[in-house]
Parts: structure tokens; C-alpha cells; sequence
């Protein structure tokens, strides 16, 4: 085997693999991620997702008091969306299309506060 080919076959294993080519290049794929209600908490407060991923919130299995989700803001367009109270064995489910920050609070207790950072 030649030098010329032991170069020219490491230059092709080189642009087979480097990062950012056209074959790994372009937005992360969506998520589905589940974030917990619990009393007088929303867990993690603070998250970051790709585009298109599904947030499922959870309540506990053991009854608390009542608690919702609400998106106090959100991306320009975006419609307000709001869980139904419940105080135990629920899920409420969405999928957040549109970059941005959102910023959910349970409409009963807005100290319960979570910030989820849409990505592109």
C-alpha cells in the first residue's frame, strides 16, 4: 500500500465522520420529557427542549391539594393552554411547536413557577 492511498483513505475516513457534514447537520429531533406537579412545586423549574417535543406533566399518586398547569406566557401566536385542577393521578400532555420561552404557574398557587425554553 502506498503513502498516496494511506493519506487519500484517511482524508475519506476524515470527511466520513467530521461533525457538522451534511448527514449530522441540522436542528435537534423533539424530546418527550415528563415534568412533575407536586405540592407547591413544578419539577425542574427550569427546562430546554427542541421544537416539536412533548411535555407530559404528572401529578403524585397520593392526593395533595389542587393544583393546574398554565402557560402565564408564551411565544408570540401561541394559544394560552391550561390542564384541568386535579389534586392526584393525573397527566396533562402538549407539544410545543414554536421556539420561545414558556413560563408556566399553577393558576391557585402562581409561586409554583417553570420556565421551558423551546429551542430551534
Amino acid at each position: 500500500m502506498s503513502k498516496r492511498t494511506i493519506v487519500a483513505g484517511a482524508a475519506l475516513l476524515v470527511l466520513a465522520v467530521a461533525p457538522g457534514t451534511a448527514s449530522t447537520a441540522g436542528a435537534a429531533k423533539p424530546v418527550e420529557r415528563t415534568l412533575y406537579v407536586g405540592d407547591y412545586f413544578l419539577t425542574p423549574e427550569r427546562l430546554s427542549v427542541p421544537k416539536g417535543s412533548t411535555i407530559t406533566w404528572r401529578w403524585p399518586s397520593a392526593p395533595g391539594d389542587l393544583h393546574d398547569v398554565y402557560s402565564q406566557r408564551r411565544p408570540r401566536g401561541v394559544k394560552r393552554f391550561k390542564s384541568r385542577l386535579a389534586a392526584s393521578d393525573y397527566r396533562y400532555r402538549r407539544k410545543l411547536t414554536k421556539p420561545g420561552r414558556y413560563v408556566i404557574i399553577c393558576t391557585l398557587h402562581p409561586q409554583m413557577r417553570q420556565t421551558i425554553r423551546v429551542r430551534r
